[in-house]
């Protein structure tokens, strides 16, 4: 890759199909909520638990994974990565031990998603494209994600259906494994011709660059706002269809619901990541943040009809990881390249902060006090406030790279 790549290339499309499986099949573990824990006799806070964990290890070895794959290469990371996802799978099969609960659906899935998704994944993209490329590249590959949302529930809820949520396992741990063939973009990497040019008066260590966003303010108010993008994602995925399930609304309307989101989420993806190149990152982070908190209200305020979940769904799925590539722009933007994967998988650590959050809380608040109401209006408040907290973020590049431009 010393040249960029097409955006329009099998690279980028095997990259795709890479992120798809990430992220569909970890968006798939809410429905095995219901079957495991009706033939254990667990309350939801049990499995919700083993899912919180699974998004905070997530969160906790983002940086350690980025890091490993800014030194050692994408490829490497991601071969670790699919063989810890496809294990944390097949360990989940023995779901009436709660340890092996926690340790196949939490932690070994986690360390799993962490080094296949997109704190790895979207930095080594943005280093394949041409710079006026890269935030387009960031919302496709944040798109390919969704798509996986949209095209692995329903396969995998089929699994369940036909062969039992423990074979339904064991198939999926046989798609985590495809990722390492999906992987082969990266077998060759290098550092494109204007990558090498960016980073030609970059000799910026680790260890400052480190320092650098730790005492940086506007960074860690991305982080705080990333927090509360992994409460609402986190706590939706996971207990939606369950929550729906109490509504009085059949399976299918979940499923529904989920795809959906996944469905409408590409079309959000690309437009936030072909806008995030063109307007203002910060402000657009501003109004999706806010939109997510209007459409959870309307949605909590209005009676609740298949039309209008289908309905919240579609807006959801719009706003869904709308927040990516202004995101993780930001923080190229801010910082450079260089040691993106790092500084990124910190702020994704918020994030999967707020995912622990939202999915534990869930659970938690549900099994004492029968309802989701709490969760629900919480995830609509603190929309608010993340929506005024990017307002004072300063985007331009840290003094360094302002200097070296100058």
């Amino acid at each position: 890759m010393s040249q960029p790549v097409k955006l329009v290339s099998f690279a980028i499309v095997l990259v795709c199909i890479l992120l798809a499986l990430n992220f569909g099949l970890r968006s798939s573990m809410g429905f095995f909520m219901t079957p495991i824990s009706e033939e254990f006799g667990y309350g939801r806070e049990v499995f919700a638990f083993a899912l919180a964990l699974q998004n905070l290890c997530w969160g906790l070895f983002q940086p350690l994974a980025g890091a490993f794959s800014d030194r050692f290469g994408t490829m490497k990371t991601l071969f670790i990565g699919a063989a810890l996802y496809a294990l944390g799978l097949y360990v989940t099969t023995d779901a009436g031990s709660v340890t092996s609960l926690n340790l196949g659906a939490g932690i070994l899935m986690g360390m799993g998603i962490a080094a296949t998704g997109f704190g790895v994944v979207l930095p080594a993209l943005a280093r394949m494209v041409a710079p006026e490329k890269r935030s387009f590249a960031l919302g496709l590959g944040s798109a390919a994600g969704s798509a996986g949302q949209l095209l692995v529930i329903p396969v995998a809820q089929g699994f369940i259906a036909a062969y039992g949520w423990s074979n339904a396992l064991l198939l999926l741990a046989g798609c985590a494994l495809m990722m390492v063939l999906l992987s082969s973009p990266f077998r060759h990497e290098t550092q494109p011709a204007s990558f090498q040019a960016e980073s030609t008066e970059n000799t910026q260590t680790m260890m400052q660059a480190l320092k650098e966003a730790g005492v940086y303010r506007h960074y860690w108010l991305l982080v705080v706002g990333f927090f509360v993008c992994g409460f609402q994602l986190a706590f939706i995925t996971v207990h939606m269809p369950a929550f729906l399930s109490d509504e009085g609304f059949s399976s299918e309307v979940a499923v529904a619901s989920l795809s959906l989101i996944g469905l409408f989420n590409i079309f959000g993806c690309l437009l936030s990541g072909s806008w995030a190149g063109i307007y203002s990152k910060k402000k657009l982070l501003t109004i999706i943040y806010a939109l997510r908190a209007v459409a959870i209200a309307l949605f909590m305020v209005f009676p609740m009809t298949d039309w209008s979940v289908y309905l919240f769904s579609i807006v959801t799925g719009l706003l869904w990881l709308a927040t990516v590539p202004p995101t993780s722009g930001l923080v190229a933007q801010m910082f450079g390249l260089r040691y993106m994967g790092m500084l990124y998988g910190i702020v994704f650590l918020g994030h999967q902060l707020g995912s622990f959050s939202g999915v534990w809380l869930g659970g938690y608040l549900y099994d004492h006090t029968g309802s989701y109401d709490v969760v629900w209006w919480a995830a609509c408040i603190i929309a608010l406030i993340t929506a005024l907290i990017h307002i004072v973020i300063d985007e331009r590049p840290v003094a360094r790279l302002r200097a070296q431009m100058a």
